[in-house]
């Protein structure tokens, strides 16, 4: 990206990034895509090539094998996953969210045998916090992790995780303590290879998204050493949680504001090549005001979350913000994508035009991450 364009937050290291990741994402995962999307999820082996790479983990310290950058080097990889329209590789979920609960709540040990694997793709990672009966209510999850000597015995089931099909290494939302609720919860770590009583349900299809995986989990008496806890003691998972949040949420927010870009992109193309009545699409009326309208909510969509990038940056981003970035960018992402798609007519409906994976990929932007009613709820607390 120029030097004139590209955002305050970003330099010439994050933007040699970002066309690395565009290079990587359009030779080798975009031809991929309709038949990872039919397997309903990736290769094993790309999550090796983008480790190769230096792709993953991008904002670990190096001395734990990462890429030793920041969250604007997690930010251009989300953004360019949209503008390639690769988005089955989970590499949020992976780089930006897993590992940095072992950075921020690891032991030296536990970052050491860890964060190396996954930054060079050995190990895939997944956050298990979603039950069948238990969404956005964390502290009524009922998974149980019930310590016996020096281990833990995990039972319960997990639905929706992405990653799941193919993670080697979950983060497990579990009750040490059943009798309590938040302060009952704990994250603990299982190594998914070898584990007796750990088994994978269906990969879930979904209306949107189809190449990422997202699976069910089983934990049948689960054994893992005590020493898989995160944290210093037991009881520290809800706060972990929540410390965390902000950044999942704002990645998304930073995937949605692309996504608002690539859709208006799309389709100021088509409406200007396609013809009805004698002229251009985009010459009637209608189409130009819903146009200019998409375009201004891309402009307040960008300045914002360049702001709110900068924040985060700099250690400033605060949770109603954060809160408020991840509710109102998805949802004018749904909002922009449902409006632009109309402009297709019959063939916004079909498949194979572009238009019709971001309207379908936007929904679930809305619902994980914490609903967006979830995120009003969280903003109202500060006002």
């Amino acid at each position: 990206m120029p030097a004139s364009t590209r955002p305050a937050w970003s330099d010439d290291d994050v933007e040699a990034f970002r066309d690395l990741a565009h290079t990587f994402l359009e030779k080798e995962c975009a031809p991929n895509e309709p038949r990872w999307n039919d397997q309903q999820h990736v290769d094993r082996d790309v999550w090796r090539k983008a480790g190769e790479l230096g792709l993953l983990c991008p904002s670990i310290p190096e001395e734990y094998g990462g890429g030793g950058g920041t969250f604007a080097h997690e930010a251009v990889l989300a953004e360019e996953q949209i503008r390639t329209m690769v988005g089955s590789l989970g590499t949020a979920v992976h780089s930006t969210i897993v590992a940095h609960y072992l950075l921020k709540y690891g032991t030296e040990e536990q970052k050491h045998r860890w964060l190396p694997k996954l930054a060079s793709g050995e190990l895939v990672g997944a956050i298990a916090m979603t039950e069948p009966g238990t969404g956005s209510d964390l502290q009524n999850v009922k998974t149980k992790a019930i310590r016996d000597g020096d281990e833990y015995v995990i039972d319960g089931s997990k639905t929706f995780i992405s990653n799941g099909y193919l993670a080697d290494l979950v983060i497990v939302v579990a009750k040490t303590d059943p009798d309590n609720a938040h302060a009952g919860i704990s994250l603990l770590v299982v190594e998914t290879e070898g584990a007796d009583g750990f088994s994978r349900g269906r990969v879930l299809k979904k209306i949107g998204q189809h190449g990422q995986d997202t699976a069910e989990l089983f934990f049948d008496g689960v054994r893992v050493p005590a020493s898989n806890l995160l944290g210093e003691a037991e009881g520290q998972g809800f706060i972990q949680l929540m410390q965390q949040l902000a950044q999942e949420r704002l990645v998304l927010a930073v995937g949605a504001v692309a996504a608002i870009e690539l859709t208006l992109d799309v389709t100021l193309k088509y409406t200007k090549d396609r013809h009805a009545f004698g002229k251009p699409v985009f010459q009637f009326q209608n189409t130009k005001f819903k146009l200019a309208e998409a375009a201004t909510t891309a402009k307040i969509a960008r300045v914002f979350i360049d702001d709110c990038i900068a924040k985060h940056l700099a250690g400033e981003l605060d949770v109603p913000t954060a809160s408020m970035a991840k509710w109102w960018t998805t949802q004018m992402q749904c909002d922009v994508a449902d409006e632009c798609l109309q402009f297709f007519g019959g063939y916004g409906y079909m498949e194979e035009y572009p238009i019709s994976r971001l309207y379908t990929d936007a929904r679930i932007q809305k619902i994980y991450g914490g609903t967006n009613e979830i995120m009003k709820e969280i903003i109202s607390r500060f006002l």
